[in-house]
């Protein structure tokens, strides 16, 4: 019996070291996923913050690219409207050098040569005494003078127009060819701020696939460590039966120690321990 006893024993201490050795194996490969999945959460959060800062700069390139945009558009309008505007100019402009073309085809005397003939005769009909029939004759020579040198009045007119067209029209072309620069350098702008906003957005997604990478692989370290932390449970909770078993037997055999010793004094008359008393008192032995 005591040799069972025995051997049962040395299977209970063979079995809590084999137990001891799994726990602690258990709690190195536990603290090493534990480590890991601190190591994967820390490059997720690295990642996290980089994502962040792309996408902050995306939105600002967007804001700006859009900026640009509406520029552009009103470029786009004032460039119209400046064209247009040369257009309509360049239009007055033929036809009042073919008026003019016109009118210089008529044959006339230097102006200031008519303004002097004129004056001479007025200056006759309004200091001489005439006949009707000599005023009269006098008048029909200013006529055709006064003619001409409307004429001439006329082609001052067209000359001083059409300089101030073809001014304006140069203006107008000068900035038209300024707002098509300043549009060509706004659209090559904003197409340079879509592509870095479009590197910065991939590159975001691109950093977004790693940190979801990252994640599951923390999620899949988290679930094997608790996995391994349940089989440890399960070993504690085994080891602390053992133990328990282990604190019963050793009170019953504590118990059947004293009875014995207590039934040994009382053949003998020796005086009991009060615990004796009681395990005898409890046997109904007294």
């Amino acid at each position: 019996m005591m040799q069972e006893s025995s051997s049962n024993e040395d299977s209970r201490k063979v079995r809590s070291a084999e137990l001891y050795q799994r726990l602690a194996a258990l709690r190195e490969e536990q603290d090493k996923l534990d480590s890991e999945a601190r190591e994967w959460a820390g490059k997720r959060d690295s990642l996290h913050i980089e994502i962040r800062k792309l996408r902050t700069k995306a939105t600002k390139l967007r804001q700006e690219r859009d900026t640009l945009n509406v520029r552009v558009q009103q470029l786009k309008t004032m460039r119209e409207e400046a064209n247009e505007n040369r257009r309509e100019k360049h239009d007055r402009i033929i036809k009042l050098k073919e008026e003019l073309r016109v009118t210089q085809e008529e044959p006339l005397k230097d102006m200031e040569d008519l303004q002097r003939e004129i004056k001479k005769l007025e200056w006759r009909i309004q200091t001489t005494s005439l006949a009707l029939k000599e005023e009269e004759t006098l008048i029909d020579k200013i006529r055709p003078l006064e003619h001409q040198l409307l004429i001439h009045k006329k082609l001052q007119n067209l000359r001083a127009s059409l300089h101030k067209l073809q001014t304006e029209e140069e203006e107008i072309e000068s900035k038209a060819k300024t707002c098509h620069k300043e549009l060509v350098e706004m659209a090559e702008r904003s197409q340079g701020l879509h592509k870095e906003m479009s590197e910065a957005l991939n590159e975001a997604d691109t950093l977004q696939s790693e940190a979801d990478a990252l994640h599951q692989n923390l999620l899949t370290t988290e679930k094997e460590a608790q996995d391994f932390y349940q089989q440890a449970q399960l070993i504690r909770e085994e080891l602390h039966g053992m133990e328990e078993e282990a604190k019963a037997r050793q009170e019953v055999e504590l118990r059947g120690r004293l009875e014995k010793s207590a039934l040994e004094k009382l053949k003998q008359g020796k005086k009991l321990t009060l615990e004796e008393f009681k395990i005898l008192a409890e046997k109904g032995i007294i």
